[in-house]
């Protein structure tokens, strides 16, 4: 199996969603894209993905130029082309097409030398579920915290 470099990851994604299922796809980038990627020149914070005439593109992610680009490098917030089979894109199709999913990005990597993207289908949270989220963490930190206590005494 081939090693993961993570590049970027969005951690506000689990904070402000739920995540229901998650997909690995290529992304069809530049070549002075890749080398921005590889120097982890990317940001993965207000991104999504959309399905555009059967198939999917990842929107508002943005990689920097690369700095030896010169007048070969790319738009950074371009609309990239994720690779995905047909059968994959009918289901989150669907999916999308229900309410309240969408698309996000948690994270960018290089599996193979391949720049790969992790595709999560996600539901958002509302503030109350954040609140609870934020206490459940916390509740579970402090039982950590108290077992850690009783153990060493």
């Amino acid at each position: 199996m081939a090693e993961r470099k993570i590049v970027a990851q969005n951690r506000r994604a689990r904070r402000d969603y739920f995540i229901e299922e998650t997909y690995e796809a290529g992304i069809a980038l530049k070549g002075t894209e890749v080398k921005a990627l590889r120097e982890g020149r990317v940001n993965l914070q207000d991104g999504y993905a959309q399905i555009k005439d059967g198939e999917v593109y990842l929107i508002n992610v943005h990689i920097s130029p690369y700095a030896f680009g010169n007048r070969y490098n790319h738009d950074p917030l371009r609309d990239r082309k994720l690779l995905l089979h047909k059968r994959e894109i009918r289901r989150l199709l669907g999916k999308v097409k229900e309410r309240g999913f969408t698309l996000i990005p948690l994270s960018i990597y290089f599996k193979g030398g391949k720049a790969k993207v992790e595709l999560a289908l996600a539901k958002g949270k509302k503030l109350y579920d954040k609140r609870e989220s934020l206490k459940r963490k916390a509740l579970e930190k402090e039982l950590q915290r108290s077992y850690k206590v009783g153990r060493s005494v």
